[in-house]
């Protein structure tokens, strides 16, 4: 595929709305750097990272969708089922919130 089609492809999955504004300048500026878009989908990391941009209170279900490459909303439908078996889903969740680092925080 060449260059062209590939900057197409990017810019039709952001009018669709598949993709974010910052998604798609990373994935843009991978691709005109040299790496195929398919690489540059996968993400760097595969550590869990809570989310800044995506949170509704402390980041940990975008984080988890993220890492898990799901939609947020199937994660936070699951932790709020999951909340219904004896709170399993909020001591979850609470636990993710203590021990997961936020997004651009050092691993440390």
């Amino acid at each position: 595929m060449s260059m062209a089609d590939e900057l197409d492809k990017l810019a039709s999955l952001h009018e669709r709305g598949v993709i974010t504004a910052e998604e798609f300048q990373r994935l843009k500026s991978r691709l005109m750097d040299g790496t195929s878009a398919e690489d540059a989908s996968k993400p760097s990391d595969s550590a869990m990272r809570r989310s800044l941009d995506d949170r509704w209170i402390g980041g940990v279900c975008a984080g988890l969708a993220r890492m898990m490459g799901v939609e947020t909303w199937i994660i936070r439908l699951a932790v709020t089922l999951l909340t219904f078996f004896w709170g399993t889903g909020l001591v979850i969740y609470i636990l993710l919130w203590v021990f997961v680092p936020l997004e651009g925080a050092d691993p440390a």
